[in-house]
């Protein structure tokens, strides 16, 4: 099945995580926690959000509540269209930072979500879908693309993965053969079949412990084991997760990701 994505098309797929941290953010306020103590840099995490790149675009995976300081951090200048997994605070915060690559490109941004989420979207953010200034950077200019199933970006297939985050929908992606999901407790036989085959997976690993709305680490491990890809990455952990001493205990081909990594399929 996962030929049906296009692998070939896409070449190779660079992800640069922004962000990994659940939604305190590593180190949370008033915490003292070898982990929020830590001097590892690795162990400092904003929250989760990702910029994919191919063929020369830049799609932004969620505006994370630090975006402005991420894209700081890893020098990201140029947004050629945004994709939302869903609309929870941690995943959107930084949507208001979308207006200074509206003012850097001068023009609209495409926006690409669920349907569900899309209205989410709207509510909240109403004024970034209508025009309202003769410039950019004033605010987000934003066109809103809604999707129910698979769509084309930039003449490639864009296919997203439903997942449910405790009662909460949430979308990942596929790009060719890279598989990015956050925020998923259960994955669906049919979202499973979607990731299958990919070269690279992103997924998110809470903590050790279980948790009602989150995949724990070994939960997520277990996906992995189910979907084969030749390398995977964890995000979305919290300050139970230590950079050093969980990455001591993964498979080889795991890894946790940190803020700021870069990995493109095809490497070893």
């Amino acid at each position: 099945m996962h030929d049906e994505w296009e692998q070939q098309s896409f070449g190779t797929v660079e992800l640069t995580f922004l962000g990994t941290g659940t939604s305190n953010g590593i180190p949370i306020i008033g915490c003292s926690c070898p982990v929020c103590t830590s001097d590892d840099p690795r162990d400092r995490r904003s929250r989760t959000s990702a910029v994919v790149r191919f063929h020369g675009y830049h799609v932004l995976i969620d505006t994370a509540t630090e975006l402005r300081l991420q894209a700081l951090a890893v020098g990201l200048r140029r947004v050629d269209a945004v994709l939302f997994t869903h609309a929870h605070a941690d995943h959107v915060g930084g949507f208001d930072d979308l207006r200074r690559f509206n003012e850097l490109a001068q023009r609209h941004l495409p926006v690409y979500a669920h349907v569900d989420t899309a209205a989410t979207l709207r509510e909240r953010f109403a004024y970034a879908f209508v025009d309202q200034f003769p410039f950019y950077g004033g605010k987000p200019d934003l066109t809103l693309h809604e999707f129910t199933g698979g769509f084309s970006l930039f003449g490639h297939r864009i296919q997203p993965i439903p997942v449910w985050h405790g009662r909460w929908l949430v979308h990942g992606f596929r790009f060719g053969p890279l598989v990015y999901v956050t925020d998923a407790k259960t994955i669906p036989p049919a979202s499973l079949e979607i990731m299958r085959g990919a070269d690279i997976l992103v997924i998110n690993a809470l903590r050790h412990r279980p948790h009602p709305t989150h995949l724990s680490i070994d939960e997520a491990l277990a996906v992995i084991e189910e979907v084969a890809p030749r390398r995977a990455y964890l995000v979305h952990m919290t300050h139970d997760v230590s950079h050093a001493a969980t990455s001591a205990l993964l498979p080889p081909h795991v890894e946790l990701a940190y803020d700021g990594l870069t990995v493109r399929t095809g490497d070893e």
